[in-house]
């Protein structure tokens, strides 16, 4: 591996660095993106229980914000519970935003990388390609410079598309499921305020 690090030229060492923060982006979102983290099953349920049982305090509301962000905009329209209902969505929205917010972290920089890690390696071919044409002078080829500058075009455009692939693949995949968990924690939330508003059994 080292010896192929070598070959690319120092081109390769920006595709190195973003793939290391394209790794530890997709590990990260991987890990925070599950829905026992953000929107928790049963938690709709507990939170009407709490409610029919008069139990909803500002301590079990502050411990439904920290619980998850489902918890999070649950506690943000129960806080506005005894106001109409429209002031009750629009707590909710606005709490929704900020979740939102949160679950698109990191996406914007796993895209870019996917985005411009074929143009670093095509960079790198330009300097490959240089290379090569510096190879040839007025008595001939040099052979050795000549085979660095293929190695070095070769192995910086496949490197570039072995970051790209799966950055873009795992960009899509967490844009997709953020948008799953938003459009989950909108219904659960319009059945709470349908609820708690005598709307909805």
């Amino acid at each position: 591996m080292f010896a192929i690090i070598l070959a690319a030229g120092w081109p390769i060492w920006p595709l190195l660095f973003a793939s290391i923060i394209a790794v530890a982006l997709i590990i990260e979102r991987a890990t925070a993106l599950r829905q026992s983290k953000i929107a928790p099953s049963g938690l709709l349920q507990s939170v009407i229980g709490e409610f029919r049982q008069s139990a909803i305090t500002e301590e079990s509301l502050r411990r439904l914000d920290t619980h998850s962000p489902l918890g999070r905009v649950f506690a943000a329209g129960l806080r506005n519970v005894k106001s109409t209902r429209e002031v009750m969505k629009e707590s909710i929205e606005e709490a929704g935003r900020g979740v939102e917010h949160e679950l698109e972290r990191f996406l914007t920089s796993l895209g870019t990388i996917a985005s411009i890690s074929p143009l670093m390696g095509l960079f790198g071919t330009v300097v490959g390609m240089i290379e090569i044409f510096g190879a040839q002078n007025a008595v001939g080829t040099n052979p050795q410079q000549l085979a660095h500058g293929i190695s070095v075009a070769l192995y910086n455009t496949g490197f570039g598309l072995i970051i790209a692939i799966p950055s873009m693949i795992a960009y899509r995949h967490f844009r997709a499921r953020v948008d799953g968990l938003i459009v989950e924690m909108e219904l659960q939330a319009v059945k709470l305020v349908e609820i708690v508003h005598g709307e909805r059994k």
